[in-house]
């Protein structure tokens, strides 16, 4: 399993159930990496994509206790059913994307981290963890700076030297 995150220098990855920064690149560079796979997330998340749908192209799956069970994509009302959900599915293809409680619950059982650092203030609420200082935790790779927009940005790969098993 893996997540995908957008943060800005300070490892803040939101506001006001919102994205930091419109970043066309990195936008590309997320439908590349998820296009074909399985998507997983908590509610707000869902819930801040256009109308509350999910994304196409993509099998969404979401973690949401209180959630009614919809045509369109699979909630998950337990962290068991999760567990269940997540077992029918290649752990490869799986990425965690948001918001900030579900990678933090998420995060110990990803064994790579696509994180893409722009390199600005964007005012966070809700922040990622700074892998940077998690133990276990190393860069494995990162690109040349890229600029997107009116920003600069690098994509980089985390590995986690300590997966923890999610069954």
């Amino acid at each position: 399993m893996k997540c995908i995150v957008a943060v800005d220098k300070n490892w803040g990855i939101g506001k006001n159930n919102g994205l930091l920064f419109k970043l066309p690149e990195d936008m590309a560079y997320f439908r590349k990496n998820t296009i074909g796979k399985t998507v997983v997330m908590g509610s707000n998340t869902l819930k801040s994509f256009p109308g509350g749908r999910p994304l196409k192209n993509r099998t969404n799956i979401v973690f949401w206790p209180d959630g009614e069970k919809r045509e369109d994509c699979t909630v998950c009302g337990s962290f068991d059913e999760l567990k269940e959900e997540l077992a029918k599915c290649d752990g490869d293809d799986v990425f965690i994307i948001g918001g900030a409680m579900f990678y933090c619950t998420m995060l110990p059982y990803c064994d790579t981290a696509l994180v893409t650092k722009v390199d600005a203030d964007g005012g966070a609420e809700v922040f990622f963890e700074n892998l940077d200082e998690c133990e276990g935790w190393r860069l494995e790779n990162e690109s040349e700076t890229v600029v997107d927009g009116e920003y600069n940005i690098r994509f980089t790969e985390y590995k986690n030297m300590k997966v923890k098993k999610f069954s």
